[in-house]
């Protein structure tokens, strides 16, 4: 049997909500923080990351790597959309920028303190992370002016990630005063079934 395993709230929740999507018998494998550095886990992904997809003894591991075996698998599941070869290419557009760009500038805000000595220079970037974040968020306004999701009417697993994002940037009080359709976007995002099922899973909803 498939197992995913995760920390709770952490970027894993959008393959959780995929495996939903396709309707898969799977086992969510909750680890607490630290757990992935520890030797067991380790034997799993050397990475000592989550997400991890195991079936058996075969081991597969980042959110990327993941989405794409499950959409190879569950095609019916239309995990990046049910378009043309162009509007899947945009669905994983949108998700490598959640994936790569977008989840690292949290990085930053998350990891602030471990990564700098000095409290000025911590907030220089923090101010930084703040800034690019909301610069991704910008594209994302703006392309949802016309459309209920980024992709164009249908969800795609891209708009999970970017609402995975919203959870994060709400722990740090975010203003959402500047974007006009945004929370409403996260909002429907959330009221996804498959959304609602992986939250529920992890104890979040």
């Amino acid at each position: 049997m498939l197992k995913l395993y995760y920390l709770q709230g952490a970027c894993p929740l959008v393959p959780h909500t995929a495996l939903h999507w396709a309707k898969a018998e799977f086992e969510a494998v909750r680890l607490e923080r630290g757990e992935q550095k520890q030797p067991e886990f380790l034997a799993l992904n050397p990475q000592g990351s989550v997400p991890l997809l195991t079936d058996g003894d075969w081991a597969l591991a980042q959110n990327v790597a993941i989405l794409d075996y499950l959409h190879e698998v569950y095609p019916q599941a239309q995990i990046f959309g049910s378009g043309d070869a162009r509007q899947k290419a945009k669905a994983r557009q949108w998700l490598a920028l959640a994936n790569s760009d977008l989840h690292g500038k949290f990085g930053w805000l998350f990891g602030a303190a471990h990564l700098l000595g000095d409290e000025n220079a911590q907030n220089e970037l923090r101010g930084n992370a703040i800034a690019s974040i909301n610069q991704i968020y910008q594209q994302a306004e703006k392309v949802l002016q016309n459309q209920a999701y980024l992709c164009g009417d249908e969800i795609t697993i891209a708009d999970v990630y970017f609402y995975v994002t919203s959870r994060w940037a709400n722990m740090f009080a975010w203003d959402w005063s500047d974007f006009a359709v945004l929370p409403d976007y996260f909002a429907r995002v959330e009221r996804n079934a498959g959304v609602q099922a992986a939250l529920k899973e992890q104890g979040l909803a």
